[in-house]
């Protein structure tokens, strides 16, 4: 375990400085290294993460969110409310507007959902039947997870079939995997992922690819660790998401374990605005990493500092993004949710970019 975590933390600190571009590319070169870490992580996975519940329920946590929102009539909730939205902000009566449009056919009678778990590792969701899996990873620990540089796949057109070909496309893909067609999937998981990228462009651009990936109304789910108090990250966490729907998403879900967060964005426009670079919403990525060095963030004896109004505004704004129940950072348990282990918010009102 102990072997495990020392690898993870090479890999991120050899990833925050320098040249990102010249780094990444080096960083997939040393297939050695990258061979040892993928065999951590499935060390991890298979000996640590499912003894402790934490790890498994990551995955358990998607599917249920899949599960609900297209199966159990989640989306088409949010639809109404985005057409509700539309109608007040419009200012048009409920006589004069328009009637509720229908589910896309290949989302609402879907076969399969088709998913695309980016960083796959070991295809922790091949398991499960209701999902059409594609795990890439640059590394992969097993055989069924296809080899693929996420940051640099190339996108092609959208394919002109029905979800039965489209099945039939991805189940024949070959490896390794270079190019993909756009909105191909129903779901698109970035699972631990973002903070293995050494700058917010770079992860901004994944998130990107995963917008142009995605079928309209799919959904983005990520992942990322947190070991912190839930107010701890929380302007960070204010700053993904508004960077995150820059590109065309509304945020569905928000939940914070006790070591991670878990977001779900679902896909509610086909096109992006193409001056978001110039607007700095790349920067927004960002993680405490990309600040300090792991000898800086361990360094116990740092002054305290007074913060200024502003700082305090700021802080203000980020209990916005706080869940309505008390957390308990130990347990990982809502005080006030009968569903343990997390803290669960469907946003009343969503961020207009």
């Amino acid at each position: 375990m102990d072997r495990d975590v020392r690898l993870n933390s090479v890999v991120i600190f050899v990833c925050s400085v320098g040249d990102f571009d010249k780094i990444w590319r080096e960083h997939c070169e040393d297939e050695q290294t990258l061979s040892e870490y993928a065999l951590a992580m499935k060390n991890l996975a298979d000996n640590h993460w499912t003894k402790k519940c934490e790890g498994e329920g990551r995955i358990d946590w998607c599917r249920s969110v899949c599960q609900e929102y297209f199966l159990d009539g989640g989306m088409k909730r949010m639809l109404e409310k985005d057409e509700k939205s539309a109608t007040l902000t419009m200012g048009l009566t409920a006589a004069s507007a328009q009637p509720h449009s229908t589910i896309p056919s290949s989302i609402s009678q879907l076969g399969k959902m088709r998913l695309l778990d980016v960083g796959s590792c070991f295809n922790p969701f091949l398991k499960f039947d209701e999902f059409l899996t594609v795990g890439i990873d640059i590394v992969p620990a097993v055989e069924s997870v296809y080899k693929c540089d996420f940051l640099n796949l190339q996108l092609q057109q959208p394919l002109q079939l029905a979800g039965d070909a489209v099945e039939a496309f991805l189940r024949q893909l070959h490896n390794p995997i270079d190019a993909l067609p756009a909105q191909l999937f129903h779901v698109v998981v970035f699972s631990l992922l973002l903070s293995y990228f050494p700058s917010p462009y770079q992860r901004w651009i994944c998130c990107k690819k995963a917008h142009e990936l995605l079928e309209l109304h799919g959904l983005l789910l990520i992942i990322t660790p947190d070991s912190s108090h839930q107010n701890r990250h929380a302007l960070m966490m204010r700053s993904w998401r508004v960077a995150v729907e820059s590109l065309g998403f509304k945020r569905y879900k928000y939940v914070k374990y006790s070591h991670m967060h878990l977001i779900a964005f679902r896909k509610v426009c086909l096109a992006t605005t193409s001056d978001l670079v110039s607007r700095n919403y790349p920067e927004m990525l960002y993680i405490p990493q990309d600040f300090h060095s792991n000898e800086e963030e361990e360094c116990a004896d740092v002054p305290v500092q007074v913060r200024s109004e502003f700082e305090d505004d700021q802080l203000a704004w980020g209990f916005t993004e706080l869940p309505d129940t008390p957390y308990d950072s130990d347990s990982g348990e809502s005080q006030g949710s009968s569903v343990p282990g997390f803290h669960e918010l469907e946003d009343p009102i969503l961020l207009q970019s």
